[in-house]
């Protein structure tokens, strides 16, 4: 498929996809629950929980009380006792919580991705400021939380993907009929394509990323990609290009 071809397929998508009817139980997106709450916190726990089957993670997303943010600790400890999701057992599904608390308690989410971003208007930068944040925040150290929160990379050009964080700026920061747009400081234009193995896959099949590791120079160079599209608003194709992989429309 030429790439003129490809464009005018995923510009289709993109406007046959934007509608509120994409999220529902049928066509499960951890999106589906963030979106009922409007909230920057209980987004930001959607989205770290986003990694597996959709359905499951919408199912477990359904089953946490989110109104134990505004809760003590204790409580938050005694309600999510017996919870636990893929390798998260209890304890770090209750630090998740507990960490989200406590930065409630000091600053927005929005503000402390802010502090780093508005520099050199660079992500990834506003994203190691929360990352460190939430580590000092919270110290709790498990494998099963270290991977929920990220850890700061020790050179970025050999940095992951950090999809599912991307995936929540995304949400954040744009504004349709999907995407929240609940902050207003960080400009959608810097935002990164958030890039698990599946787009990346259909990117590379479909000539758009010519990178073959699986990193943060390969969601760079997709949103370079899509900048030459719509230099303005890039990650507006992510939920299109994953919804066509999802549905094996393209596989």
């Amino acid at each position: 498929m030429k790439l003129s071809d490809v464009k005018t397929l995923l510009d289709a998508e993109v406007e046959k996809r934007n509608v509120i009817s994409e999220l529902s139980y049928e066509k499960p997106d951890p999106l589906l629950i963030a979106s009922k709450y409007q909230d920057e916190s209980i987004a930001l726990i959607c989205a770290l929980f986003a990694y597996g089957n959709a359905g499951q993670i919408v199912k477990f997303l359904s089953s946490l009380d989110y109104s134990l943010l505004n809760k003590s600790e204790d409580s938050i400890k005694k309600v999510l006792s017996s919870h636990y999701y893929r390798f998260q057992k209890s304890e770090d599904v209750i630090a998740v919580f507990i960490a989200m608390k406590r930065l409630k308690e000091i600053d927005s989410i929005e503000n402390i991705f802010y502090e780093g971003y508005k520099k050199g208007h660079n992500i990834l930068e506003g994203l190691w400021n929360f990352i460190e944040t939430l580590q000092n925040i919270y110290p709790h150290e498990t494998q099963g939380y270290n991977f929920l929160r990220g850890s700061l990379p020790k050179r970025v050009k050999s940095a992951g993907t950090y999809k599912r964080y991307m995936m929540y700026l995304r949400w954040m920061v744009r504004k349709d009929e999907l995407d929240m747009g609940l902050w207003s400081k960080i400009d959608k234009e810097d935002l990164i394509m958030p890039l698990d193995t599946h787009t990346f896959k259909i990117s590379r099949k479909l000539g758009l990323l010519k990178r073959k590791s699986y990193d943060m120079k390969a969601a760079i160079e997709l949103t370079d990609k899509f900048k030459e599209w719509d230099k303005k608003d890039p990650v507006k194709y992510d939920f299109a290009l994953y919804r066509l992989g999802q549905e094996k429309i393209l596989v």
